[in-house]
């Protein structure tokens, strides 16, 4: 392939906020939609590019996997990468839309595979033929009534296995009715604001906590009271004294987001006390409960609820994966009957095809067994990542390694952003959330949020933390 197709790649801009990897990515985008690059045409491997331009080599491969996701691109083994036989080239949008389109803001669902990447489970490790052969086998079993509307309540079989298997391991007594499926965390969050609070209402949130809680809430045009978080989770005091008469508070009891305390027994006792008197309500997010590493995965908030005002919230997206696009919300007996209305009007859960799928995969038992795996993978990883990354940055950062969960937390020493730093590492191919976006005010101690599960090796720890140390 001639270099020049591309135009100028030579010519990218380290200070422009779209990060390399895009910057690279909408050359060869831009060169495909003006017929520059042809269908079967071949473009350079990612070691010469990396040579030509001087990035690093993972700044190109998430370039590369980017077009490749998006069907710009094949791999042709030997034959090295082309661009797709038989692509329609598409008019790419204006420089000024890309550049809205694509800014690194606050990416807390990003659609990229990246080293570090917050939220991912173990990709490599998910039995992929098991959900195939279950898949294809639910597919066979189709009946036309299979192929109608479905509940929006969610498929009754896999309520029931949901229910089950909250009472198993997470100690929470529920009927299937009381569970309803969603199509993820933010869905339920908007479920529970429509069904139980109005416009105005004060909603206690962690601090630091998961800023896409804050920006569905205020949405929905609720205040946020940032209530702060010690070693033993919500300071319950704190909450009493800024906002007495909250109508909710959102928590991560099991693993605090994210900090990874768990919430103590007289704090939750204390929760539950000031939610049963104040008829407030209490939304548990147990977004990654069954991963403690140091003990048996705790028991649910939930469980310890007598008077009703414990909404759970789980998630498939870390124990499968994300795109599965499921969740599910426990509510209240009391309250069952206004979700089910609600939900005739504001149903968006996932295809009955998929939670088919799930609850085949939970009777059959291999979620369970998948849970177990992931549970001693996780623990592997998480010691083999945080070994790899202090052999290189240990005098530049302390990293703690929580009980239980899904990342790391690199604390930077000295007066580093760990804002421009995190940027830094995104465009250079890597991930990394800064602790610092999760707080209310932006301010307090800098850190890094880096996801373990999908780091092999410390040997992968060493070399990507010797990519950290270049960008510091």
């Amino acid at each position: 392939m001639n270099p020049a197709k591309t135009g100028p790649l030579s010519a990218w801009d380290p200070a422009a906020d779209i990060p390399l990897y895009r910057q690279i990515y909408e050359r060869f985008r831009g060169a495909i939609a003006s017929g520059l690059l042809k269908p079967g045409d071949r473009i350079p491997s990612a070691r010469a590019l990396t040579q030509e331009l001087g990035l690093a080599r993972g700044t190109i491969e998430a370039a590369y996997a980017l077009l490749a996701a998006e069907g710009y691109t094949q791999a042709r083994g030997q034959a090295g990468t082309v661009v797709t036989p038989g692509l329609k080239p598409r008019t790419p949008p204006s420089p000024e839309v890309a550049a809205a389109r694509h800014t690194p803001a606050l990416g807390f669902r990003p659609d990229t595979v990246l080293p570090f990447q917050m939220g991912l489970p173990a990709l490599d490790a998910f039995p992929r033929k098991i959900w195939a052969r279950l898949g294809a086998r639910c597919v066979r079993a189709m009946q036309p009534i299979d192929m109608a509307h479905p509940s929006v309540y969610g498929l009754p079989a896999l309520r029931a296995e949901i229910a089950s298997y909250l009472q198993v391991s997470r100690g929470i007594q529920c009927a299937p009715s009381q569970v309803f499926l969603t199509s993820g965390y933010r869905h339920s969050i908007e479920l529970i604001g429509l069904a139980l609070l109005k416009a105005g209402d004060r909603v206690w949130l962690e601090d630091p906590g998961y800023p896409p809680t804050k920006a569905l809430l205020q949405h929905l045009r609720m205040a946020c009271v940032p209530v702060p978080v010690d070693a033993d989770g919500l300071v319950v005091s704190e909450g009493l004294r800024l906002a007495p008469r909250a109508r909710a508070a959102v928590v991560t009891p099991a693993h605090q987001s994210p900090l990874c305390v768990s919430l103590s027994l007289p704090r939750r006792m204390a929760l539950l006390d000031w939610a049963a008197r104040n008829e407030a309500w209490i939304i548990e997010d147990d977004y990654d409960g069954e991963y403690r590493y140091a003990s048996r995965p705790l028991p649910a908030l939930k469980s310890l609820d007598r008077e009703g005002r414990v909404l759970y919230a789980g998630t498939f997206s870390k124990v499968l994966f994300p795109s599965i696009r499921l969740a599910y919300l426990v509510v209240p007996q009391p309250q069952v009957e206004r979700f089910e209305q609600l939900l005739q009007t504001f149903a968006g859960g996932s295809p009955a095809l998929t939670q088919a799928i799930v609850t085949a995969f939970i009777t059959e038992g291999h979620f369970a067994r998948h849970i177990q795996r992931m549970r001693k993978l996780y623990a592997e990883r998480r010691d083999a990542a945080r070994a790899g990354l202090e052999s290189v940055l240990g005098s530049r950062m302390r990293i703690d390694s929580p009980p239980g969960g899904m990342h790391l937390i690199l604390r930077l020493q000295g007066r580093r952003s760990d804002r421009k730093l995190a940027a830094r590492m995104r465009e250079a191919g890597l991930y990394a959330e800064a602790l610092t976006h999760w707080t209310q005010d932006h301010q307090g101690s800098p850190a890094l949020l880096l996801g373990f599960t999908n780091i092999e090796s410390r040997q992968a720890a060493e070399a990507l933390g010797r990519r950290i140390l270049d960008l510091m």
